[in-house]
């Protein structure tokens, strides 16, 4: 038995994020950036849907001190309140980033409470960026070691995965000692939750939100004296094996700070499940090819991976159900030529035009296709077939956003949410995240 696994992973963890400093992470420094003004570009484009402004008005009257802002608007919070309500924002469209190894979105449940904690307690760009780095590998690192069993049983893993990358970001954040993170990591694991059921609806966005203000909370806990089973994760009667999984303790803990989870991190073209992604791809290349011959389509099939069909093969009721739907993603790419925030909307979900097409998708499972991947095959009532096949889409690893689609993206969300932060000035202060001395200066951009 290796000493890590001797000594518990919580224990590993907190002796690899309390040694770690800026320059052990700065090389994952552009892409943290990335990832964070990713983050910025979804709360932005969320900030006054009906579920934020639920939120906060259920919270605003039981805030604490006002010390940290709510993203895209002119409110403030505590920071817990804060935490929870820029999570749920961020990760609303589902539009957010995504490690795909586990289909975590790993920025939502770690940036919002690090952000939040720093504006109140004046920490620096540097530390937000050397937490969230640490954040995200321990967050990734707990995904990668219960994949693909837990999420497949219906555990929201960017819910009970991120409140661990909380916790150990905002414990770093503050400055605690090793014992002390790993009893916020520990404590973290008793407020881990989140189910799959929820997706089609708000109560998916309040998991993400309680990820967030959770593993704060779980780090100020920590810092005021409260302890923790060093096994809380994997133990015998652990958060893993509770959540129906044996966790490969290889990829919890092996290899801390030979590669970073933050490097695998992918950026959305389209706000939907990722999965969806080459769906929508394969969709473009058929529309170009059909000319305008929308009309003759007969019937249309969508082959992929059991992952593909679990998450997509359903009714469409309203707009959140579009977005993890394949039928929706389909016929707004065939019909429309795009898949932005709009063609997700209620307005473009109950276009008759739309209801029609989707009504002749149909979804089949192909064991030879990978998740992430898609066939799509056009049957026209002449009898001709039209077939796509995409393997890697676009926002993949393979075919990354650039830096330029990505602040793009941040405009578009800024415009369609309806804020008036200044996109430009938050643009320019991530990407100069790491001279900031206090952050501040990124979460004051309104007005």
């Amino acid at each position: 038995m290796r000493q890590d696994e001797a000594q518990g992973a919580a224990t590993t963890f907190a002796d690899f994020v309390a040694g770690t400093v800026w320059e052990d992470v700065a090389a994952q420094e552009h892409e943290a950036k990335r990832s964070i003004l990713n983050f910025f570009a979804t709360a932005l484009g969320s900030s006054y849907d009906p579920a934020v402004v639920v939120a906060l008005k259920t919270l605003l009257p039981f805030s604490g001190a006002a010390t940290s802002t709510v993203i895209g608007r002119p409110e403030r919070l505590d920071a817990m309140a804060a935490a929870f309500v820029n999570a749920i924002s961020a990760n609303l469209l589902d539009f957010d980033d995504t490690h795909l190894d586990t289909i975590i979105h790993p920025a939502a449940p770690v940036a919002a409470p690090v952000l939040a904690l720093a504006q109140a307690r004046g920490f620096s760009g540097q530390a937000v960026l050397t937490a969230f780095i640490l954040g995200v590998e321990v967050e990734c690192r707990v995904g990668n070691a219960v994949s693909p069993g837990h999420y497949a049983r219906g555990w929201h893993i960017t819910s009970t995965c991120g409140v661990f990358g909380a916790a150990a970001a905002c414990a770093k954040l503050l400055g605690l000692s090793a014992a002390q993170i790993s009893n916020a990591i520990g404590i973290a694991a008793s407020q881990s939750a989140g189910i799959v059921e929820n997706l089609p609806s708000a109560a998916k966005n309040v998991s993400v939100g309680n990820a967030a203000r959770n593993g704060l909370f779980a780090a100020l806990l920590a810092s005021n004296g409260y302890s923790a089973s060093p096994q809380a994760i994997e133990g015998p009667l652990g958060w893993a094996r509770a959540m129906g999984d044996v966790p490969d303790l290889g990829k919890l803990t092996g290899g801390l700070g030979k590669s970073w989870e933050i490097a695998k991190n992918t950026y959305k073209p389209y706000p939907a499940g990722i999965v969806f992604h080459s769906v929508i791809d394969a969709c473009f290349k058929l529309r170009n090819r059909l000319d305008r011959r929308i009309d003759h389509i007969a019937d249309i099939t969508v082959r992929g991976s059991a992952l593909l069909l679990a998450r997509g093969d359903r009714p469409v009721h309203n707009e959140r159900d579009a977005r993890v739907s394949i039928h929706h993603c389909v016929a707004c790419a065939l019909l429309l030529g795009a898949a932005g925030v709009i063609e997700f909307s209620e307005a473009v979900v109950f276009r008759p035009d739309i209801v029609a097409l989707r009504g002749k998708v149909k979804a089949v499972h192909d064991a030879s296709l990978p998740d992430g991947a898609a066939r799509v095959t056009i049957r026209l009532a002449s009898g001709e077939t039209l077939d796509e096949i995409v393997m890697a889409a676009k926002g993949s690893l393979a075919d990354p956003l650039t830096d330029r689609d990505i602040e793009a993206k941040l405009r578009e969300g800024a415009r369609l949410g309806g804020t008036d932060w200044d996109t430009e000035r938050v643009i320019d202060a991530v990407w100069n995240l790491d001279t900031l001395t206090d952050v501040s200066d990124l979460m004051g951009a309104h007005g």
